[in-house]
């Protein structure tokens, strides 16, 4: 029983970690599948798109990427792998020829390297890369073992699980990633073998840096997340015998909030913002999808709360589809503040606001408006009807529970109206001066 038990808890980290790895890997498939279509295409294509060889100065970004930049202004794409492979530097002086683009706007692509500050480049010194077979392996081995230490060491053990003790857990997580990233494999361009990073010469790598840090981020928000979850079973266990059905209806109620498709939906958003260099709005991302889990998870056992919280909480819920859907979703919020301490059965707007999501087309062409407010002692949410060309199943059973949970916890029925432009759910406020009518 103790084995099954330990086994049972190993199993959700294994399969967090091979899902970050993939996660930080993403973006480097996408790279290696455009590199490899590049590099094999035909040559009777490459001839005719290459222009002659030209002189320019090598600009590397911090992302690893880079452009030739001519002295008329002109520039040329440099990807990271060429520059990695071919041991350039930023401030080089080098003589290529490159591809012609083949859509208006887009950046010519470094073809071939004649001459580096002057000197006539011999290939002969990269042919030794390394198999992208292996570096991929390598990459994907690596963030595992990355991500499932760091949650081993956010989830081991179940006693003294304050937030004191999470903090020193997250000490360890960050000790135990440096000394990771100061052991992570490097690939030696130019004798085809992986070393290790403290080897290589140049500690600072941006790329293994950056991708250690999201993996150690993503990997301390799920720890967060299971030690609120382990908090909140404790507590059920020790009340199993008190109210049973009550107790797991709200339960189920909980469970269903948090679902695996949004937590990876909200995961590869996260990747999104990393990869683009929005350091910014990672970390605000961050901190909503927590405080959402947070709300989530603390509130799945009340009944009543304020309509201030409930619009906090919504308010860090729709940020995370607003990242999503950028510049296409929008939310319309005019609550009278004369109704913030008025009660309304937790996490209410959830469900409202996910099958709006869901259920309808968004698009930069017709931005989706959702709109709550309050009118009179009413709080009203209300979306247009824009169809999805392959509609998303739909039960019903998420509203009819909160129409339910509504009933039990007010003593009033909420009110839906549907027509055939607009979508609307009125949700009747209790005033906390007035004695509940149930």
């Amino acid at each position: 029983m103790k084995f099954r038990s330990r086994y049972a808890g190993w199993m959700p980290n294994l399969m967090v970690a091979v899902a970050i790895s993939l996660v930080v890997n993403f973006s480097y498939l996408l790279l290696l599948i455009v590199d490899q279509r590049s590099d094999t295409s035909g040559h009777a294509d490459v001839r005719r798109a290459v222009v002659r060889a030209q002189e320019g100065e090598l600009a590397v970004h911090p992302d690893g990427h880079g452009y030739l930049v001519y002295e008329n202004g002109d520039s040329v794409y440099v990807p990271m792998s060429r520059i990695r492979r071919l041991g350039l530097a930023d401030g080089d002086r080098l003589v290529v020829s490159h591809t012609r683009p083949r859509r208006a706007g887009a950046h010519p692509m470094m073809m071939e390297l004649k001459r580096r500050n002057g000197e006539e480049f011999d290939y002969s010194t990269v042919f030794n890369r390394p198999s992208e077979t292996t570096d991929m392996a390598l990459n994907l081995f690596y963030y595992f073992v990355l991500s499932f230490v760091s949650l081993t060491i956010l989830s081991f053990g179940r006693s003294n699980r304050t937030a004191l003790n999470f903090a020193k857990r997250c000490v360890w997580v960050v000790v135990a990633a440096a000394v990771l990233y100061f052991v992570g494999p490097i690939p030696d361009w130019r004798t085809g073998r992986f070393v290790m990073n403290f080897m290589s010469g140049r500690m600072l790598d941006y790329m293994l840096l950056l991708k250690c840090s999201f993996a150690v981020v993503v990997s301390m928000l799920y720890g967060r997340i299971y030690v609120l979850i382990s908090q909140r079973q404790a507590v059920e266990l020790e009340n199993e015998q008190l109210k049973n059905e009550n107790l797991t209806t709200r339960y189920d109620m909980l469970v269903s909030q948090i679902n695996p498709h949004f937590f990876f939906n909200s995961l590869n958003s996260l990747a999104m913002l990393v990869r683009e260099g929005e350091g910014e709005k990672a970390l605000t991302y961050i901190d909503q999808l927590s405080y959402a889990f947070r709300y989530i998870i603390q509130n799945g056992q009340s009944t009543l709360v304020p309509l201030s919280e409930e619009l906090q909480f919504a308010e860090a819920y729709s940020y995370l589809f607003r990242i999503r859907y950028a510049d296409k979703l929008f939310f319309d919020v005019e609550v009278d503040e004369a109704h913030a301490r008025w009660l309304l059965p937790a996490l209410s707007l959830q469900p409202l606001i996910g099958n709006a999501v869901k259920h309808n087309t968004i698009t930069r062409s017709k931005p989706f408006h959702v709109s709550i407010r309050t009118e009179g002692d009413w709080l009203v949410v209300s979306n247009p009807l824009i169809p999805k060309l392959e509609a998303e199943p739909s039960t019903g059973i998420g509203l009819e529970n909160l129409s339910n949970r509504w009933l039990l916890a007010t003593g009033r029925r909420i009110e839906v109206i549907r027509t055939e432009e607009r979508f609307t759910v009125r949700l009747p406020l209790q005033n906390p001066d007035v004695p509940c009518e149930s």
